[in-house]
């Protein structure tokens, strides 16, 4: 038997009871009981079960655990972008890391009210971890008089708080968060923003993962990536699918990577004897397996070019990333109605091609 004295009130335990002046280097799980109030869970390991990571994890990962180290306050990270590119990757190499380095991790899953105030007490360097935050505290509709959830938790993550902590949040919808974390680096030090793998990480990617007799496929699959975001997500259930036998033409049919026709796309028509014409940013279903047409105007404003075209008759370009349908593929027509010698110079224009390139996520950090 273990008798527990808190202040006045003394609390019996059987003899599995063990105390620590600071928490273990592990991970643990914020849970909430009604009678007894917040506690920790032990949580399951973090593992990273990739024999192989893409891009500038690890660097980054060391460079936020530097910065933790010389900072004398707390350091926070948001970790934002789509589905299945790496946050939460990043998320667990980074606890890996911590954990390794002697930081206890603790994964908060869910809002409860009161929960800044308990992390708060945690009077010593542990790592907090908010997965999907802009859904588990973004999505979260106060009761009344309780205090927006993503603001309750300001006080904690302008380092006031005891004990010097690293957060990191996790989230798909940054306009879910709070205006006063975003654009906030005495907050979150740092964003780090994750984008669709580039043409050659996927060729990298596919490489690595495909069997040698499967390498025929990746190019089409490159060239697929180009219409089409494909995350890490989709490149391993399509990789799976290739090496089962299954070529990439029949698998893409049967994967869940569906067509929810929200792609955009440039345009480019260009010429043997004339500056190229363009159409910038439009909305196209390249899936439904009819003719697609795209009007070109000569002043940006009074469209007089028509092409049409098959998106089966293009072939990706390498160098320029981009997909290109020749002349003799393209169906032209012209604005007869338009003026007649605007009409008849824009004939004299020999086309040599079309272009064709996805319009990519706009970047959210500055370039200088």
């Amino acid at each position: 038997m273990k008798a527990i004295k808190i202040g006045s009130r003394v609390e019996i335990y059987n003899d599995t009871v063990m105390t620590y002046n600071e928490l273990p280097a592990r991970a643990y799980i914020v849970r909430f009981e009604k009678m007894t109030g917040f506690c920790l869970d032990e949580y399951a390991d973090i593992q990273v079960k990739e024999d192989k990571l893409y891009g500038e994890h690890m660097k980054k990962v060391h460079k936020v655990l530097r910065a933790y180290e010389k900072f004398d306050r707390n350091l926070g990270v948001i970790l934002s972008g789509c589905k299945g590119i790496g946050k939460s990757m990043f998320a667990k190499l980074l606890s890996v890391e911590a954990i390794e380095g002697g930081i206890p991790v603790i994964v908060v899953d869910q809002y409860i009210p009161g929960i800044a105030s308990y992390i708060e007490e945690i009077d010593q360097r542990v790592m907090v971890l908010f997965d999907e935050f802009d859904k588990t505290f973004g999505d979260v509709k106060p009761a009344e008089g309780e205090i927006e959830p993503q603001a309750a938790l300001l006080s904690l993550f302008d380092g006031i708080s005891q004990g010097k902590k690293l957060f990191a949040i996790t989230c798909n919808d940054i306009r879910k968060l709070n205006d006063f974390i975003v654009n906030r680096p005495g907050r979150f030090h740092y964003h780090f923003r994750f984008d669709y793998p580039s043409a050659e990480e996927i060729r990298t990617y596919l490489y690595d993962k495909l069997g040698n007799k499967y390498y025929h496929e990746i190019e089409p699959i490159v060239a697929f990536s180009r219409k089409v975001n494909l995350n890490y997500d989709c490149l391993r259930a399509i990789a799976f699918e290739v090496n089962s036998g299954e070529s990439f033409h029949s698998a893409i049919r049967d994967l869940n990577i569906i067509n929810l026709s929200q792609e955009r796309y440039n345009f480019g028509i260009y010429f043997e004897n004339g500056s190229p014409m363009y159409v910038r940013n439009r909305n196209v279903d390249f899936f439904d397996g009819e003719e697609i047409s795209i009007c070109f105007a000569e002043d940006d404003y009074n469209e007089i070019l028509t092409v049409g075209f098959r998106i089966e008759d293009s072939v990706y370009d390498v160098k320029n990333n981009c997909a290109v349908i020749a002349a003799e593929k393209l169906r032209i027509t012209y604005d007869e109605d338009y003026d007649e010698e605007c009409v008849k110079k824009i004939k004299k224009l020999m086309i040599d091609h079309l272009e064709i390139q996805k319009v990519r996520e706009k970047s959210l950090h500055y370039a200088v």
